[in-house]
């Protein structure tokens, strides 16, 4: 068939995705094979493709081996470096504010491994994290998983640092108790008013649950923080028989916007997403955080978390809000609830790799992080990372 205006493969994105990864530039995945034969050493004589294969492992493939860092982006030894990247990836293991099933001290893990099943290009969009993207991978906070407010203020001071250099946070949880201490490092480096983006099945604005700050409490305490309230909260899944009472009173009180999985359904993706950012941007905030609790799609497709509710969200829809919410730029965002040992095939890990990598990508496509297709420096901070680059091309921070 031709490619006429009448050929009805012409608005395939399928077909449109083959002419974009054309425009795509390798610069990058050829300096990563340089410096795999540099440190790794060159194949054995055996090996016919010389280009690919190294004798110790340092590059992408195979996907079953290797170290597991997220997207096997390298491992950022001296955090002191961190502003040398655009994108930091951070682990918070902590579940001690779990008060059902545990597991989510996994996550991190379990997130990291699976995402060695993914290569860094996104074929749809035509978007190549590793030409597009400084991505690095911190490692965890050390975590102190008898003392949930030390472990707290370790997880503030490292998201803290993260945003301070003007790297872009993605947290690995952990529980969602969390919450709290993400957002307080964002607010304190961020300096102004911000929104939250916050997903889930679960309100998690009681004051206290079993007496302690717990993953069911963490937007009520950041509200006491300087720099939120509750009328910049954006609560996108809410619903069915797990929502504590206690919890109700300071979502209605405080004036934050829900929305169930019926409503998203009824309203539509789009106008759903107008309706959530119009109330996380509104009243003077100046940035926008997305806390993405997997508890928010149903179980069927997310079975591997502590309150499985069925009736959640469905992944194409999750997909689509957090692409539009990336497009008009995050401070950060957090993945929480994942817990691998009720997981079933390493779905629930998977979806939060996917969620993960669809907010980086958006906000590759949009301009909002990163490199053009080309390679070209879409932002002021990505050109200043380009520039440090070449004048120290042999580096392997």
């Amino acid at each position: 068939m031709g490619g006429g205006e009448d050929d009805p493969r012409a608005g395939l994105e399928g077909e449109k995705a083959k002419h974009l990864e054309a425009k795509l530039t390798d610069k990058r995945y050829r300096e990563e094979l340089r410096r795999m034969h540099r440190l790794g050493l060159p194949p054995a004589d055996s090996i016919e493709d010389k280009e690919l294969a190294s004798t110790f492992q340092r590059g992408e493939l195979p996907h079953f081996s290797g170290i597991n860092t997220f997207l096997k982006a390298p491992y950022l030894e001296d955090v002191n470096r961190v502003g040398e990247h655009e994108v930091a990836v951070v682990g918070a293991p902590l579940d001690t504010g779990a008060t059902y099933r545990p597991g989510p001290r996994f996550g991190p893990e379990a997130m990291r491994r699976i995402s060695s099943l993914y290569s860094p290009y996104y074929f749809e969009k035509g978007i190549d994290l590793r030409e597009q993207l400084d991505i690095v991978d911190v490692g965890d906070v050390f975590i102190t998983p008898a003392n949930i407010e030390k472990a707290f203020d370790q997880i503030t001071k490292g998201v803290e640092h993260l945003v301070a250099h003007g790297t872009f946070p993605v947290v690995l949880g952990g529980d969602h108790s969390i919450g709290f201490p993400t957002a307080r490092g964002v607010m304190n480096a961020f300096g102004r008013k911000i929104g939250v983006l916050h997903f889930d099945r679960h309100l998690d604005t009681q004051r206290r649950d079993l007496d302690e700050r717990m993953h069911t409490t963490p937007w009520y305490w950041a509200a006491h923080e300087h720099h939120f309230d509750l009328g910049n909260l954006v609560q996108i899944g809410i619903g069915g028989w797990q929502v504590p009472r206690p919890g109700v009173g300071p979502a209605r009180d405080g004036g934050s916007l829900v929305m169930t999985a019926e409503d998203v359904e009824r309203l539509g993706v789009e106008r759903a997403a107008d309706l959530a950012l119009e109330v996380a941007w509104g009243g003077g905030a100046e940035g926008v955080y997305l806390s993405f609790d997997i508890d928010a799609v149903d179980p069927g497709f997310a079975p591997g978390t502590g309150w499985p509710e069925p009736g959640g969200l469905y992944p194409r829809e999750v997909l689509k809000l957090v692409r539009r919410f990336a497009a008009e730029g995050l401070l950060g965002m957090e993945v929480v609830e994942v817990s691998p040992p009720y997981d079933q095939s390493d779905v629930t890990s998977l979806l939060g790799v996917r969620l993960i990598c669809e907010v980086l990508a958006s906000s590759v496509a949009s301009g909002r992080l990163g490199r053009d297709r080309d390679g070209t420096p879409q932002t002021p901070r990505a050109r200043e990372i380009e520039e440090r680059r070449n004048a120290a091309p042999d580096s392997d921070a």
